[in-house]
């Protein structure tokens, strides 16, 4: 039961749950969506998918979703780049009786942003943010460690924030872990073109 109990993460609705250091705290509890946050900080901005496939959801988000037990659903991975450096791993899952009504544009998302599709849809209604800290036992923090290769560093721990989206009556739920180098992003200037 300990081994099942590590690998979980608990998940707090207040940032001060998981105690994230000071320079984290804005990435982590900023309001509106993180893509076009990423943006205003890099020149260049992309998605890179890793995955989507069905999958079994983790220990710690079945009931999130409404199921009584992990179960199968729809699984997407990513990581969102800044100037082609990973600065966050997103995984996000929708249980597997939501409808291409509910999300009609999930299965195409390819290398498209979902934030972007999230926030542009008036449909959708966004849940409380809740913030974790991952250890090193958790699904997430091996999945990112793995996504990011021989290169990546050895982080004790990594903070995490998600969120439970509704369309319709389909459920979807988005997962953020904020990688080191997300720290190292500074506010791209401001251009101004001049009309005369």
């Amino acid at each position: 039961m300990r081994g099942q109990s590590l690998r979980q993460a608990p998940w707090h609705t207040h940032i001060g749950g998981p105690n994230p250091p000071a320079a984290l705290r804005h990435w982590l509890s900023g309001g509106g969506s993180l893509t076009a946050k990423l943006k205003r900080h890099s020149e260049q901005f992309r998605v890179q998918c890793l995955h989507q496939r069905t999958a079994r959801c983790l220990s710690d988000e079945a009931g999130a979703i409404g199921l009584h037990q992990p179960g199968r659903v729809w699984e997407r991975e990513v990581l969102l780049r800044c100037d082609n450096t990973p600065v966050v791993f997103g995984h996000t899952v929708v249980p597997m009786s939501a409808t291409a009504t509910d999300w009609p544009l999930f299965s195409a998302l390819g290398e498209r942003s979902l934030g972007s599709t999230l926030f542009g849809d008036p449909r959708v209604r966004r849940g409380v943010l809740e913030f974790a800290r991952l250890r090193e036992s958790h699904p997430l923090m091996q999945r990112a460690r793995a996504a990011l290769g021989a290169g990546a560093h050895e982080e004790q721990a990594l903070y995490a924030r998600r969120c439970l989206y509704q369309r319709r009556q389909g459920l979807l739920l988005v997962t953020e872990v904020f990688l080191p180098s997300v720290l190292d992003l500074l506010p791209q200037p401001i251009t101004t073109t001049n009309i005369s």
